[in-house]
């Protein structure tokens, strides 16, 4: 029997009694293992060989998994840290605690995300508790984690999961394939089998002299298995982004864009936001270390603000009667809205003065001392917005957000009067999750108040909003976490699958 070079080599390598890898047969026969496995089907057609397949999955530490193998998670250590405070008594400072507990960068995000969900205690407005009763040292993840460092191996199940969405362990899958001699291979291996003589390929040596005919070519399989390739893509935030930015031009807006870190005048002060309100407290908002102020602001606007604050503007106006400083209104911030660029636009101090009717945008980041959970996160993006022309309502408002969500195939959205210091009337959105059902919070809208207008010097109506991204993009790919879309603990394998819709 003659059969080609390579299936000689499997054969006469193959046993009759065990089952040998391909892996083994390869070592064996000094061939590529690509090459063994197409002999060994080839051979299995001859009914030479039989070829058994399973599927092996091996879990290993990624390199974060093995820092917190050796030193701890993050939430553990700041519940040791939090205990450490007294936080099982009274409720300790959140900075101090993080502090003490050693935690840097993504790992202080990652400690805060998972720091409830385990039942270790509660963060709220910049302190944090520690539940006297949890138990660490039961900790599913911490403990899977050791197995892992110590044994090398792990069994599947929820805390695999959980492991592997937030990147501490790689789970791979690998198909491991054997070859057994059959009675049949045994036997022709008895008689004797030649290797016969084949070309891989054909060469132009062998079209000019004509030997392609007497030649037998190998046989390829082209149904053998192929690597999988995972190839790069854009972000679906990304493209959420720009899909934004393509529908509002095409509204007729224009777009803006500012600096990330502003003086809280921008921020809030031109916001008819009082200096004494809860969210410009140190705890709800992350103030700049060096630099700490902001030089150059326009006196005249200045002036302008601090009057509407101190004694409102029009015959009835009143002002808030609240502390007023001007060094506070200097203080630099990471803006934690991105109203900040409306302002700056629209007192004519960022492109100058702008005649109505006018409509600007910007799909900017904003950031917030928010307690992370499914739809909030200290760092987002929000859609800015707003309208400045002549008898604006509110009909126009929700006529514009209709009009809007309605490109992304968005009809059901629902609206629920709310306060702001800036808008009167102003209003929330809500849409309904395509996958819970259940209602999100999407937006803020409303009128700006004249007592915000006045000062920047804008004559005429101005409607605006600022909308959700990320709670955008939950809409229309249906997912149920914001964290799946961007952060520590993403999904991977949902952005690499998930799509834009519209």
């Amino acid at each position: 029997m003659q059969l080609p070079e390579s299936q000689v080599a499997v054969l006469e390598a193959a046993s009759a009694d065990e089952a040998t890898s391909v892996d083994a047969l390869a070592a064996a026969t000094d061939l590529p293992p690509e090459t063994v496995t197409g002999a060994a089907f080839e051979l299995e057609e001859e009914g030479l060989v039989a070829v058994a397949e399973r599927v092996d999955e091996t879990v290993s530490l990624t390199e974060e998994g093995e820092e917190y193998a050796e030193r701890g998670l993050p939430e553990v250590r700041l519940y040791e840290a939090a205990l450490e405070a007294g936080a099982d008594a009274d409720p300790a400072p959140m900075g101090q605690v993080i502090g003490a507990s050693g935690l840097e960068g993504a790992a202080v995000d990652i400690a805060l995300s998972n720091y409830a969900r385990k039942g270790y205690g509660s963060i709220e407005s910049g302190e944090i508790t520690a539940d006297p009763d949890a138990e660490p040292a039961a900790d599913a993840e911490a403990t899977a984690l050791d197995e892992l460092a110590n044994e090398g191996a792990l069994e599947g199940g929820d805390v695999l999961e959980q492991l592997e969405r937030r990147g501490l362990v790689e789970v791979a899958e690998s198909t491991v394939r054997e070859v057994e001699l059959t009675e049949q291979g045994v036997t022709e291996l008895m008689a004797g089998v030649e290797t016969a003589e084949t070309v891989g390929q054909v060469t132009p040596e062998l079209l000019t002299s004509g030997e392609w005919e007497e030649v037998e070519f190998a046989e390829y399989n082209v149904e053998a298995d192929a690597e999988t390739v995972e190839g790069g893509r854009v972000h679906v935030l990304r493209e959420m982004s720009e899909r934004v930015k393509d529908v509002l031009v095409g509204m007729g807006f224009e777009e803006m864009d500012g600096p990330h870190a502003d003086a809280d005048f921008w921020i809030n002060d031109c916001l008819f936001m009082p200096q004494d309100h809860p969210a410009r407290t140190h705890w709800d908002r992350f103030a700049l270390e060096q630099p700490t102020h902001i030089d150059d602001l326009p006196e005249a606007l200045v002036d302008r603000v601090e009057r509407a604050h101190r004694e409102g503007v029009g015959d009835d106006g009143e002002g808030y009667h609240s502390p007023w400083d001007e060094d506070f209104a200097r203080a630099l911030a990471l803006r934690g809205h991105t109203t900040s660029l409306s302002t700056r636009y629209l007192s004519g101090e960022q492109i100058g003065e702008i005649e109505p009717p006018a409509r600007f945008f910007s799909v900017e980041k904003a950031y917030r001392n928010d307690t992370l959970d499914a739809t909030h996160l200290l760092e987002f993006y929000q859609i800015e917005g707003w309208v400045m022309a002549e008898d604006l309502s509110v009909r126009d408002l929700m006529g514009t957000f209709e009009e809007f969500y309605a490109q992304f195939g968005i009809t059901d959205i629902q609206f629920k009067p709310h306060y702001n210091p800036y808008t009167e009337p102003s209003f929330e959105l809500f849409g309904t999750h395509p996958t819970t059902g259940e209602l999100i919070e999407i937006g803020n809208s409303g009128i700006f108040r004249e007592e915000m207008l006045e000062p920047l010097g804008v004559e005429c109506d101005v409607m605006a909003w600022g909308l959700a991204l990320e709670r955008l993009a939950m809409l229309t790919t249906g997912a149920e976490d914001i964290r799946d879309l961007h952060g520590t603990l993403a999904d991977l394998e949902f952005l690499r699958n998930a799509e834009v819709t519209y």
